[in-house]
């Protein structure tokens, strides 16, 4: 077995903002936490201090939230819900791993990555290991069809990761295009959870659809935030590697419309500082004189986060509809807050 050193270093977390997102189905989120750190007695013990580090970094557990709050809001939270909050966030985490990989971070929630400790070698395997684990887990539903969409929804983040590597240091990436990678990457896993949490409990189609359409609204409005936070955001407080999209030529939306705002003469200026992965100008350009260009990518992630809250204007009153609400108006206060630290 691996030795303990292999242990998490992470700094005790701060609150969360979505702590009062979570009150409603608190109980239940901590079930999903602890489950997590369990999942370490699947694997053998070769490698479990491994997969005990990968999945000991705290983070702020959102898709599991989406999934137990879907419940919550069309019946009840019931153990299914927390085996499914329990898969989608070991997908997630797998993402994480090989995500890390490919941007070369050094440090995630206030820790060094498993590729800066072990190489990308054995990080590119324990992520395929994460991967299988959640899809074995996913076949103990008794409804089959549950297991088939867990794993198109995989399918369909690793699609999203493919193309965003494709388009690698693409300066003609159509806003269009960008929109759809996110889409396949990020807000698959948040509306798969949010429809599923309804599924379970045999919820009205319209309730399944308009929960998985504030998934996604929801996914893509985050994603919005975790692009500008990478040129915008301190690292101090993220406890993460910044400016890694930059350097490794993902063009996210703030450098898209950096380029569309840009005249003849300094969009070529800018491409270039793109090209060469100059992370200091880039984002010096967007807190000062291209500043527009954040703040129109903010203000499409508050829309984004804003057609969520709108998708649920159907599902009847309850407390779990009033955090699902809260739920999309934090993510709105955290976008408008990442402009205020941008001025």
């Amino acid at each position: 077995m691996v030795e303990v050193s292999l242990r998490s270093t992470a700094a005790p977390l701060k609150i969360s903002p979505l702590t009062r997102v979570a009150s409603v189905v608190q109980p239940q989120l901590d079930e999903v936490s602890a489950r997590i750190a369990r999942q370490t007695e699947a694997f053998d013990p070769a490698i479990e201090g491994y997969i005990s580090y990968a999945l000991d970094s705290g983070g702020k557990r959102m898709r599991p939230l989406v999934a137990l709050l879907a419940g919550a809001a069309t019946g009840a939270v019931t153990k299914a819900h927390v085996d499914l909050a329990v898969i989608v966030e070991l997908i997630h985490l797998a993402t994480l791993v090989h995500d890390d990989v490919m941007d070369e971070a050094e440090r995630r929630r206030s820790q060094p990555t498993l590729n800066a400790r072990w190489g990308n070698a054995l990080s590119v395997l324990l992520g395929d290991s994460l991967f299988a684990h959640a899809l074995d887990l996913s076949t103990k539903f008794d409804d089959a069809g549950i297991s088939r969409a867990i794993a198109r929804a995989t399918r369909d983040v690793c699609t999203g990761e493919i193309i965003q590597t494709q388009r690698r240091f693409d300066l003609h990436l159509a806003v269009e295009e960008y929109f759809r990678i996110i889409e396949l990457k990020t807000a698959t896993l948040f509306a798969i959870a949010a429809e599923l949490g309804a599924k379970l409990n045999n919820a009205p189609a319209p309730q399944v659809e308009a929960l998985a359409n504030f998934g996604r609204d929801l996914g893509a409005a985050y994603q919005i935030y975790d692009d500008c936070i990478d040129l915008a955001g301190r690292e101090s407080a993220t406890g993460k590697t910044l400016g890694t999209d930059l350097r490794k030529g993902k063009m996210t939306l703030p450098m898209l419309r950096l380029l569309h705002h840009a005249s003849a003469i300094e969009k070529e200026r800018y491409c270039q500082l793109i090209l060469e992965g100059d992370y200091a100008s880039v984002s010096l350009l967007l807190k000062t004189t291209a500043a527009a260009a954040m703040d129109e990518s903010l203000a499409s992630g508050v829309a984004r986060s804003q057609q969520a809250r709108t998708q649920l204007e159907d599902l009847p009153d309850s407390r779990a509809l009033e955090s699902l609400h809260l739920f999309a108006d934090t993510i709105t206060l955290m976008l408008q807050s990442l402009r205020v630290q941008a001025a």
